[in-house]
Formats: C-alpha cells, structure tokens, sequence
C-alpha cells in the first residue's frame, strides 16, 4: 500500500511546524491565523445550522467540538458517539449530557489555530507532543490543559531492523536509521540512544536519516522496506505494515516494553475549561469516552466498524489489508479507562508518569531545538493537566481504584529466567559511586540511582532487568569479581525496598572486570581522553532492559 496515510499526512504538518519554528516565532504566529479555520478540515463555530440555535457547552446546537486525526486509538470516541461523528440518539455521549463533534483534521493544525479560529473546543495531542506545543501555545497567548489520557501505546511504536545481526538499541551503531523528525518515534529513538550503552563515539555514529516531511511515515516506510536504512522508528499502522512486507524485519525496541513512554491526552483550552458553566460539558465528555472504552472493549468489532464507517482511511484500509488487520492493531494499543487514568496519573498511588514524561519530553525536545522559542520558560507539567474531571470519576468508582492500586504486569522468576535468556534491548551504565572496597550505598550513590535508573525502570513498565556490577581490569579479578555482584545487589535491593518495586522483575549479576564498556588497550580508537576514562566507564553497574 502506497498511499500516504491521514496520520503521516498529519504529522507532516508538525516536522515543519518545527522546522520553521524559529522564523514563525519572528513572524508571529498569533498574527497568522485568526481568520484561518484550522487548515479547512472543519466548520468554525457557528458555521454550521445546529450551532446558530445556540445553547449552553454541549448541548446539541451547540457541541462540544473535538478536533482528531484519523487513528484507532480513537475508536471509543466514536462508540461513545453512537458509531458518528456526532452524538446520536441513545448513545453513550447523550446519556453523558454532553453533545460531542468529533472533527478529523489529518492535517493537524497547531493548536494556537485551533483555538484561535475556533475550529474546536479541544484536540488530540500525543503527551511528548503536548510538552513541546505547550510553551508555543503560551507565547501566542492562549493557554489548554490535558484533560485525560485517551490511550497508551504498548507496541504501536517500535525501532525495526532488517538485519539479524541488529538485535538491540546498541546495535544501531554506525547503523542508518530512518525516522520522521520531532515526532514521537524521533522521542523515542532519542530516549533510547541517551539510555543505552553506546559511547559518546557510537551514539554520534548513528546516522539518523530524516525522511523528506512531505513523505511522512511512508517515507519513512519506504526507505525500510526499499532496504535504503538498516532500520526504521515508525508506529501503526506504517509499523505493522513494514514488518509484514520485509521477510527478516524484526523489532529491537518498542513501547510493548517500554510501556510508561507514549500516550495520547486530549487538550482543551483554558477559556472554555476555566468557565464554570461549562464544567458539566466536559464531565459529560470525559465520562463519555472513558465509557466508550468500556464499549470499544466489550465489542471490538464494532469499534472496527465505527472506523469504518466515519474514517475513509480506515475504510481503504480495510480494501486493502482487510478487517482482521484493523483489529490486530488494537492488541499493540490499549484504551485507558478511568483505572488506566488513575493509574498513569498517579491518583492510586505512585508515579505520576504523565508528569514524568512531560517534564523528561520538554527536555528532549528543548535540546533538540523543536520549540519556537527555546528560551520560553518552562511549564510545570502540574500545570499542563486539569486533574478534576478524571478525579471525579475515580472518586466515584471504587473499583477502579482498587484495580488501578494493582501493578499492571505480573512478574515471574521463571518468566524472567526465560527473559534473560535473550539479548538485552537496551543497557544503561550508571556511575554508582562507592567507597574503595565497599559494597554500601551512600547517600549520593541512592540520589544516583533515584535520578538516572528509577526513572528507566519506571519507562519500562512490562520489562525485566539485569542488575550488573561491573569493575577496570586493575586489581585482583577474585576480589572484584566478589565485590562487583555484592554491590550489584546492594543497588537492586535499594530498588525493591525504597521504590517498592517487584524482587522477582530484577536478577544480579557480578561481571567484574569481564564486561568492559570499553577495551582498555583500544581507549584511543573508542574516542576516550584517556585510559582512566575508559576504565570510569568500565566500572559502572549497569541496567539491561529485557522484554517479556
């Protein structure tokens, strides 16, 4: 299938907002879009006959306006609508109290012209996306908040490779990776290479091949399966498309592991969410959709059948890959529901990992010059997220939040015996420090591992990992290798008793001086400043990530 899809349309219009940030910033883009609509994909308000009867927020001549893309993590919206654009009779939304519009711009405007031209009340952002749109939005003078999280991808997004002999994030080195820019698989990518255990040398010599924007994820695609890159960072339905077309493609890292890293929120505007008449509108919707998800859920066809029957790519879709296909993309995605909210929010306990990401993604992106003004101020992720019609929800259901108090895997000794077995997706090396010839924990050595491994950990909600020490090859191999598996531990049980984590998700190993980072006799040709800070390198413990 050749055709460009609405989402990697869509997404075009993001890598050039990017690329051109800088000159929009000058030009203003507040000045440039008042009398736009959004890029023509939908009515502004009071252009259409039901919204000239008027009415309060969410009533049926006046709807509340969601602006989405073509993507079927989307589907329970359209359940909840009574399989429409619009809410029908008898569906889930007019039982709700809130009339809902979903309006599909696959072109994907930003959402200072959204908002500007009224085209939508609220619109669909991906949560490393939000983070970098957020402070451009507050330089044009508008302001929204995340309202709740619509899905999580686990698999939908994923690095693929051809080639066997590339099995983990540390094989990309020297390697041609093609990825559409300043999208969530360029996040992805970049949080993975930071993460893994490739030397300043070897992350440099990834070439990172940025396909043309015009061509979107299909380009992307069609440089993988043309066999112009080693490998490809690409998500769904482009994904699974590329893995059935290639004989030997493979994933070697992705979000059905790494679990906590993409998800998609919706975002409103603040002038709408700060009016306190408009509160029982977006109860109505939020407790809509979640609602929806429970639909979507119980009758997964009929979610097919609601893409089909309101999205033209899916109905070409399902021409050309059939239904069955459709469907399978649903097993890499999964519909949050209010305990998934609760969840991924921390409201049951926990790491608010929509925060975490917020902060973490406004780094990245920040570094890599994705914002307009990269000296805009940072945005608390408190800020960026109205918690109260969510919390309204968990509040009221007490089964949620037991369920969401619950870890979300199950882990194993035997399963992650059988883990381990394979190759690693990722390693970190993290420099513990410890006092010479001991194995315990100061209280830098814990401020250590609570910044640069908890957070990785906690990214990988389904993996299994390898706790290893590791030393230089001076001194006695006996004693290090002794002391690096005693201090391998001392790291994993700080892990399971401060951070509560599961025992059986962690195993240690103590390598001593036998898995060197870096070849202490080559240390000038893996571009170290000298030989000690080859062997700094070699003595870090290290945290290999390992897919169920």
């Amino acid at each position: 299938m050749a055709k460009l899809t609405p989402l990697a349309k869509g997404l075009i219009a993001v890598t050039i907002l990017s690329i051109t940030a800088a000159a929009a910033w000058q030009l203003g883009v507040k000045d440039m879009v008042g009398g736009d609509n959004g890029g023509g994909d939908g009515p502004v308000f009071g252009d259409n006959d039901n919204n000239d009867k008027g009415g309060a927020l969410g009533t049926p001549g006046n709807p509340l306006k969601v602006s989405i893309v073509s993507f079927h993590g989307y589907a329970p919206a359209l359940v909840a609508n009574g399989n429409s654009l619009t809410t029908q009779p008898g569906s889930i939304m007019e039982q709700k109290g809130t009339n809902v519009e979903l309006i599909i711009q696959d072109s994907i405007p930003t959402l200072a012209e959204i908002f500007t031209s009224e085209t939508a009340h609220c619109a669909w952002r991906t949560s490393d996306f939000w983070a970098q749109e957020h402070p451009n939005l507050r330089g044009n003078d508008l302001d929204a908040k995340a309202i709740m999280v619509v899905d999580n991808t686990q698999g939908a997004d994923a690095i693929i490779a051809r080639d066997n002999t590339i099995q983990s994030v540390e094989d990309l080195a020297g390697k041609k990776l093609a990825v559409l820019q300043y999208t969530p698989s360029d996040g992805m990518v970049i949080d993975a290479i930071d993460n893994s255990a490739m030397s300043a040398r070897k992350k440099n010599s990834v070439d990172m091949v940025y396909v043309n924007a015009e061509e979107g994820t299909v380009g992307v695609r069609a440089a993988f399966e043309s066999g112009r890159v080693d490998a490809a960072a690409l998500w769904d339905p482009d994904l699974s498309l590329a893995l059935k077309a290639v004989p030997d493609a493979h994933v070697i890292y992705s979000t059905k592991t790494a679990t906590n890293l993409i998800y998609d929120v919706i975002v409103c505007d603040s002038r709408f969410l700060d009016d306190p008449a408009n509160t029982a509108a977006f109860q109505g919707f939020v407790a809509g959709w979640m609602a929806g998800v429970d639909a979507a859920e119980a009758n997964p066809d009929g979610a097919v059948d609601a893409l089909i029957q309101n999205e033209e790519f899916f109905e070409l879709l399902a021409k050309d890959e059939g239904r069955p296909f459709i469907k399978g993309l649903f097993d890499n995605l999964v519909w949050t529901g209010v305990e998934d909210n609760a969840r991924i929010l921390g409201m049951a306990g926990g790491t608010n990992h929509y925060e975490r990401l917020y902060k973490r993604f406004d780094v990245i992106y920040r570094k890599a010059g994705a914002l307009a003004n990269p000296n805009s101020p940072v945005i608390e992720p408190s800020q960026s997220f109205d918690y109260r019609f969510i919390q309204k929800l968990v509040d009221a259901d007490a089964s949620a939040q037991t369920e969401a108090a619950k870890p979300e895997f199950v882990f194993t000794e035997t399963e992650r015996d059988v883990a381990v077995e394979k190759e690693a997706q990722l390693t970190k090396p993290i420099t513990v420090n410890f006092a010479t010839g001991s194995a315990e924990l100061s209280k830098r050595s814990m401020q250590t591992i609570d910044e640069e491994m908890v957070p990785l950990i906690e990214n990988h909600g389904s993996a299994y990992f390898q706790v290893s020490g590791n030393t230089d090859s001076t001194g006695s191999r006996g004693t290090n290798m002794k002391l690096s598996k005693e201090r391998a531990d001392a790291v994993t049980q700080y892990l399971i008793g401060e951070w509560e984590f599961e025992a059986d998700r962690f195993i240690i190993q103590g390598n001593g001086p036998d898995a060197p980072l870096c070849p202490e006799s080559e240390w000038k040709a893996e571009g170290y400043e000298d030989l000690e800070a080859c062997r700094a390198d070699n003595r870090t413990t290290r945290l290999a990530v390992f897919s169920r």
